[in-house]
């Protein structure tokens, strides 16, 4: 099988993107959708200042298993309530954890902040933003930069977005990372100009490489203003613990393709998800699931940077390189 080099290369996954429309507004809304049946899930919080819905259920000795959506969103704190758009659609069509009388949909969520970024405060996401992403999911290539909830994500001066990236191991199983990049830290080796990720050899000349080193020190941010998230799956079988330790292999990727990251004024939260549709990994497919989990994070977020768009007054990678 082909890969689209993308979260929906693990089987059963699908992922939806909305954004806020009009003027002000810079924000948005993405969903990972599971199988009806759920996905195991864990999860790894490293950043200082978080916002997240539903991760203490995800800790190992919690009773519920598996979850039926994830949701990433723009909006800081406001920004949770796009998850409740999910809950409903997925109430909606008898998908969640059976309780006498109906159902209950398990969607962990986390946010990154840009309020304010397209202009107005008040333009964040909501339970519609939710719906709409939700509406929009599918199993095919996922698009990429500024959508979703990367539609206002900046990452050290530059615009930040959406990124995803996929590989295979040996025995066929498939481990994918989608991540939202707006981070306090830069996605460029500001000795060189080239991303710190796995990406294209670009040639940087002198006059971009003392752009991009002007654009990462715009000054001292502000608390809580920044935040990557990102969520790694795989199709061999999980349990929570295990899907917490795919959650820690991929901050690794982060550090990787980010620096500074985890910083006072990061969320950074990253989610592990397992359909469960192959057997358990033996310990060295297992050493291999791991290794992968953190390059497809770090190419996800290489992928981000070089999809970005400049939009709302920041530049974009691509843009300020050269390279169209």
């Amino acid at each position: 099988m082909a890969l689209l080099d993308a979260l929906t290369d693990v089987p059963g996954l699908r992922v939806g993107h909305a954004a806020l429309a009009g003027p002000g507004a810079l924000s948005g809304t993405t969903v990972v959708l599971a199988p009806p049946e759920g996905a195991f899930a864990g999860v790894d919080v490293r950043g200082a200042a978080p916002g997240t819905r539903e991760t203490d259920l995800l800790h190992p000795g919690a009773t519920v298993q598996r979850v039926h959506a994830v949701v990433l969103s723009g909006g800081s704190a406001y920004g949770l309530a796009a998850a409740h758009g999910v809950v409903e659609r997925l109430e909606a069509a008898g998908t969640g954890f059976a309780v006498p009388g109906g159902v209950v949909p398990i969607v962990p969520a986390a946010v990154v902040f840009d309020l304010g970024r397209g202009g107005d405060f008040s333009a964040r996401p909501g339970a519609a933003t939710g719906a709409a992403a939700f509406d929009a999911a599918s199993d095919g290539p996922v698009e990429q930069g500024v959508v979703g909830a990367g539609t206002g994500a900046v990452a050290g001066g530059l615009k930040g977005g959406i990124g995803t990236a996929s590989t295979a191991l040996a025995g066929g199983a498939v481990v994918a990372a989608l991540v939202v990049v707006n981070a306090v830290g830069s996605a460029v080796d500001l000795r060189t100009g080239r991303l710190l990720g796995p990406g294209p050899d670009l040639d940087v000349g002198p006059d971009a490489l003392a752009e991009l080193r002007a654009l990462a020190v715009p000054g001292p941010p502000a608390a809580g203003t920044a935040t990557t998230l990102a969520v790694v799956a795989t199709d061999l079988a999980l349990d929570k613990a295990g899907c917490g330790r795919l959650a820690t292999m991929g901050h690794d990727g982060m550090a990787r393709a980010l620096s500074p990251v985890h910083t006072a004024m990061d969320g950074d939260v990253v989610f592990g998800l397992s359909t469960a549709a192959r057997p358990a990994p033996e310990l060295p497919e297992l050493v291999a699931l791991h290794a992968a989990a953190a390059e497809v994070v770090a190419r996800a977020i290489a992928n981000a940077v070089l999809a970005a768009r400049p939009v709302g007054g920041w530049r974009s990678y691509r843009d300020v390189v050269g390279r169209a």
